[in-house]
């Protein structure tokens, strides 16, 4: 696995052009240092909700996304997606995306889940991240997999250039609050350049718990 900083896969994204098992780590529970010397009373009272505790942050589910669905239920498949010589390999088969594997995992309480795709091929046509053009800040999406799922809500949807998505390292941080990063290619194509002028840049926002 290469895992390389924001700024170094950003570049890998700007120069890879688009027109052209995972298991999830769950911190263990916490186990009491020894048995109790005494049986509770049968008539001894639960605890109130108060006293119950609640998983840590770091504790709570989290995988390796394996799905994910756009508003009105478009799915494609997600596979990982490393990089080599600094390239993020994404999915030649523009029907599925890839989440790069040296960003966070769904669920996880820190970081950017980072997941790229073709908006189209010159051999098979519009490619499913093509969809992301017609997103809209506040539409919901889900992220599946290894038998869990997290839902997210659009916070921004932005055209950011290829030369200054380098500069954009707050989208791909791996610091900060958990949150979803979907990127494809757009704007104005230059076949004399290598591909398109810009990436389209959609960050959604975690809502509720993972199921």
């Amino acid at each position: 696995m290469n895992r390389l900083s924001a700024a170094t896969l950003v570049v890998a994204l700007s120069l890879g052009g688009c027109a052209s098992s995972m298991s999830s780590a769950v911190a263990p529970a916490f186990e009491p240092a020894g048995q109790l010397t005494e049986a509770p009373s049968a008539a001894a009272a639960p605890p109130s909700p108060a006293r119950l505790a609640k998983p840590a942050r770091s504790q709570r589910v989290r995988f390796a996304p394996q799905r994910v669905t756009l508003p009105g239920g478009a799915a494609a498949t997600v596979v990982p997606a490393d990089t080599v010589d600094g390239v993020l390999q994404v999915p030649k088969d523009v029907r599925r995306v890839g989440w790069w594997t040296g960003s966070a995992y769904a669920g996880y309480p820190f970081g950017a889940t980072v997941i790229a795709g073709h908006v189209d091929s010159a051999e098979q046509g519009i490619g499913f991240f093509a969809k992301l053009l017609t997103m809209r800040k506040g539409a919901r999406l889900t992220v599946s997999g290894e038998g869990h799922s997290e839902t997210y809500r659009v916070k921004s949807v932005r055209l950011v250039g290829k030369s200054a998505l380098t500069d954009d390292g707050a989208a791909l941080d791996q610091t900060g609050a958990q949150r979803l990063v979907l990127i494809t290619c757009a704007g104005q194509y230059r076949p004399q350049a290598g591909g398109y002028e810009s990436n389209l840049v959609v960050v959604a926002d975690p809502v509720g718990s993972i199921r």
